[in-house]
């Protein structure tokens, strides 16, 4: 499937839509589910957009998927229905869903493509994780494919398929092999993006839906960003 925006209503930009799902392009700085920072989450959006477009009375339901770090922009999943949402939790469980990222970062990496296997560790005080090259205490192992598609002026553009879903995996193990993406202060990059996002972007989803079995391709577009647009 191309790339296709259904609608860009109040921001929200939505990229499919049936009756037991929708997929959106979520901006930098959106936080998927609310947490204690106590902003508006991008799930509250999308409740308001279907209650407000299909004229929906009372609570509308909404299950949150999977989750894209605050500065990540991309493809985010939600379910909008119970049946869609436990199909789909079982689905991610058994890694029947295909994600593919693009990264931006400041390296080219040792080699054209690669695995990369780490077992990361979180520190919840900082929030941020550290790989390692062997198991310690309370690691989780961690892998991903990475393949270089360009080379730009002065970055690099990597596309990277996750094998686990671990906290901040790609960022932390890109910089571990001296690929920081650009504007990812917390992994080493030397100063932060104007708007507070990093160079990381869920370009692509596959999986068969859930309720139809069909088969379901979607690509997100880019940021309009230069550099993002020198990618293409």
């Amino acid at each position: 499937m191309a790339e296709k925006i259904l609608s860009n209503k109040n921001n929200l930009q939505i990229l499919f839509e049936d009756n037991h799902i929708i997929v959106v392009n979520k901006r930098a700085g959106d936080i998927v589910q609310g947490d204690k920072t106590g902003d508006k989450p991008l799930s509250d959006v999308v409740k308001e957009y279907i209650k407000d477009t299909y004229n929906k009375p009372g609570n509308v339901y909404l299950g949150v998927v999977h989750r894209l770090d605050r500065p990540t922009t991309g493809l985010v999943i939600f379910a909008k229905t119970s049946k869609a949402l436990t199909r789909l939790n079982a689905m991610f469980v058994k890694k029947d869903v295909t994600k593919t990222y693009w990264a931006v970062v400041n390296n080219t990496p040792p080699k054209q493509q690669d695995t990369l296997i780490n077992w990361l560790k979180k520190n919840p005080k900082n929030n941020k994780s550290t790989a390692y090259n062997k198991e310690i205490k309370d690691s989780k192992k961690a892998i991903l494919h990475y393949t270089l598609i360009k080379k730009l002026e002065r970055y690099v553009l990597l596309e990277v398929a996750l094998e686990t879903g671990r906290h901040h995996q790609i960022r932390c193990q890109l910089s571990n092999i001296g690929c920081i993406i650009k504007g990812d202060l917390k992994y080493g990059a030397d100063r932060s993006n104007k708007d507070a996002s990093i160079h990381l972007h869920a370009r692509h989803i596959q999986f068969l839906h859930p309720v139809t079995k069909a088969d379901i391709l979607i690509t997100a577009p880019l940021p309009k960003d230069p550099l993002w647009e020198a990618c293409l």
